[in-house]
């Protein structure tokens, strides 16, 4: 950008050049999508030091300023996090095209052939924080579905996500795609995310936000465009009364501690009362061991005295920390109707032997993701297949869920005739 252009100038130039590349990408052959996905792949593998360094960098100025532990985890970059950064985005290229895909079709009375076909949704804006793999997965899930992406990472990224921006610019150049289809928003001044939440002049369709509470609020109360996003991941376990003990050790556990940082992260921990005291100390006991602080109810704490006496807050708090709330419910109703009052719509997992009660579990719950005998820590689109994700909606209209490559595209009918007229 024109260092003398003002910052709106600038963004607003952003919008007009991302809506140009948008029809391009759209009506460029799939192959030269997936050409431009396998170059982004090989170069972040070749480009490992140069990316470890620039994060090194984030990290020590994020550390300087006073960032959390469980933010600094997010924020990382590790030679393992880079090489699943290149395979995240060598999956998303192995994905089936999804543009032009007929969902169906069909002639009713008037005798015209009606076809529902996907197609991209056009120019996403893209604001996150504090994890530089976005820039990769975001660009990755967009050249696939056809949309042209603006990326605004956080200042506290900035400059892992600049390495990895200019590998992506090499990439839809080698493959001959326009350079502008992704934009990675090169300045921290806040003020050009309010810019972009205004939709620079129609230019952005859906704006997806991926970070901390704060910033998803703030999106979704100001936002003039479309919006697609989770506000937080208030997820629970519910150990069932026929939960197999062994199964439910090791599921929880994962399920918190795996990665406590992420938004599928169990933060509460359900147990029914009938089971409660051959499952409960065992699992808290493992929990425990792993460096967990547990806050339990009443009933909780008699069964396992070590717990912090749990408050009302704790029952809606996203830790992203080592931090667990544990109440014992009466039964499956009272587990569904916990969720149901404190959960945020996110991931819900039950843990139990009965296949009837797991099907009703999966059947009340009215949440994004729900598991049977498996981690919260499985809602994640890479682990469903996707290559990678946007993010996980919550949302009940457009997608829900992990956001792929599909669920990054609409649909248009296209419908054929022999010259039919409506009477």
């Amino acid at each position: 950008m024109t260092e003398t252009l003002t910052l709106n100038e600038q963004m607003l130039e952003r919008g007009r050049c991302a809506r140009a590349a948008a029809a391009g990408l759209r009506d460029a052959p799939a192959g030269a999508r997936t050409r431009a996905l396998d170059s982004l792949a090989r170069r972040l593998t070749a480009a490992e030091a140069d990316i470890l360094a620039a994060n090194a960098r984030d990290v020590a100025a994020a550390r300087a300023n006073g960032m959390a532990e469980a933010q600094i985890d997010r924020l990382l970059l590790t030679p393992a996090r880079v090489a699943g950064m290149a395979q995240a985005v060598k999956t998303i290229a192995a994905v089936p095209d999804p543009l032009g895909v007929e969902t169906e079709r069909w002639t009713p009375a008037n005798g015209l052939d009606i076809a529902r076909v996907r197609t991209p949704i056009g120019v996403l804006g893209v604001i996150y924080e504090s994890r530089p793999n976005v820039t990769a997965d975001a660009a990755a899930l967009c050249i696939r579905s056809g949309n042209a992406a603006i990326l605004r990472c956080g200042s506290d990224c900035l400059q892992s996500s600049l390495a990895i921006a200019g590998l992506i610019a090499e990439s839809l150049a080698e493959a001959g795609l326009p350079a502008d289809a992704v934009q990675l928003v090169d300045t921290p001044d806040r003020e050009a995310v309010g810019l972009m939440l205004g939709g620079l002049e129609g230019a952005i369709d859906v704006i997806i936000p991926r970070g901390g509470k704060s910033l998803v609020a703030r999106v979704q109360a100001e936002a003039k465009t479309a919006v697609l996003s989770h506000l937080e991941g208030l997820n629970h376990t519910y150990l069932h009364e026929a939960a197999d003990l062994e199964v439910a050790r090791a599921v929880v556990l994962n399920a918190k501690m795996r990665r406590v940082s992420v938004c599928g992260a169990t933060e509460t921990l359900l147990v029914d009362r009938a089971a409660a005291e051959r499952l409960l100390p065992p699992v808290a006991a493992d929990l425990i061991a792993a460096g967990c602080e547990l806050r339990g109810d009443d009933a909780a704490r008699a069964l396992v005295p070590a717990m912090v006496p749990a408050t009302e807050a704790d029952w809606t708090t996203e830790y992203l920390a080592p931090v667990l709330a544990v109440r014992v419910v009466e039964d499956l109703d009272a587990a569904v109707a916990h969720i149901a009052r404190y959960g945020s719509g996110h991931t819900e997992a039950i843990i139990t032997t009965d296949a009837t009660s797991a099907e009703r579990f999966a059947a009340q719950v009215d949440s994004a993701i729900v598991l049977i005998n498996a981690s919260t820590q499985f809602a994640d689109g890479g682990e469903f297949g996707f290559g990678g994700e946007i993010g996980i909606s919550t949302a009940r209209l457009h997608a829900r869920g992990p956001v792929g490559a599909e669920q990054l595209t609409t649909y248009k009918y296209v419908v054929r005739g022999q010259g039919q007229t409506r009477p």
